[in-house]
């Protein structure tokens, strides 16, 4: 055996089994990435329909109370009753001109961006793309600071278009990639090196996903979707009949001490 070739002989099967590992941890960052992608663009969008359709509600909640607390000090006169009615009047969001309503309906509702208005879910095909572009551009393949970089911004766009749900700017993302090249990968006898530093990478990125993906879900948004994952619209509904229940109870309140 020549001596010269050994230590290429024995790394053989090390760099086969890292390889492996390599390739392993590869699908279930890509799978993660993709998760943690997705329930990012279902909270953004369930934060703006529960503003949309409970928003208004609350805020005519919180009128109701600082009107039945002001009410209850008029009668009362008693200094803690005004305290609690100054601190209910000062938690109301503060309400509008007349002036400038009324300006307002004379020219007609104010455009809503589209964005408020369509619920986003990426389809599966949305989500096919992303995996396969996440896997072959993520910066995290690469070594070079300026492809780093350069895959980064890539990547930024392909968020976006996932975020909006856009197949077809995905497809072309797709395309431009292929065209542009993915760059080279790192051959014997510097991969063996190198694959034991890809490992550590991909490991400490599926750590910072799944420390994302716990803050996510720790947030109100991300507590609201834990109650009805399946349903989330079927949840606000409820909360909607809740919230409307409270406020048919303060205004009988409210018309009692007013009498």
């Amino acid at each position: 055996m020549d001596e010269g070739n050994a230590p290429a002989i024995w790394s053989d099967p090390q760099v086969a089994a890292l390889e492996a590992q390599v390739t392993a941890v590869e699908a279930e960052l890509l799978d993660a990435e993709v998760d943690v992608a997705t329930l990012r663009v279902e909270l953004d969008n369930l934060a703006i329909v529960h503003h949309r359709r409970l928003g208004p509600l609350y805020e005519r909640l919180d009128e109701l109370d600082a009107l039945v607390a002001e009410a209850v000090a008029a009668r009362s006169g008693s200094a803690d009753d005004i305290r609690k009615a100054l601190e209910a009047r000062a938690a109301v969001s503060p309400m509008p001109d007349l002036d400038d309503l009324m300006d307002a309906f004379a020219d007609g509702p104010a455009p809503v961006p589209e964005a408020e208005v369509r619920r986003v879910k990426p389809s599966d095909e949305a989500r096919r793309l992303f995996r396969e572009l996440a896997r072959r551009a993520h910066p995290d393949l690469a070594q070079d600071a300026a492809e780093k970089e350069r895959r980064g911004d890539f990547i930024a766009r392909v968020n976006a278009a996932y975020a909006s749900g856009d197949v077809a700017a995905l497809m072309t993302l797709d395309e431009e990639w292929t065209t542009g090249g993915p760059g080279a990968t790192v051959e014997a006898p510097d991969r063996l090196e190198w694959l034991r530093t890809r490992l550590g990478l991909l490991t400490a990125r599926r750590e910072q996903l799944d420390a994302e993906r716990s803050a996510l879900m720790g947030g109100p948004m991300g507590q609201l979707l834990a109650l009805a994952p399946d349903d989330p619209d079927g949840l606000l509904e409820h909360l909607a009949e809740q919230l409307l229940s409270r406020i048919e109870k303060r205004e009988g309140e409210l018309a009692g001490l007013l009498g």
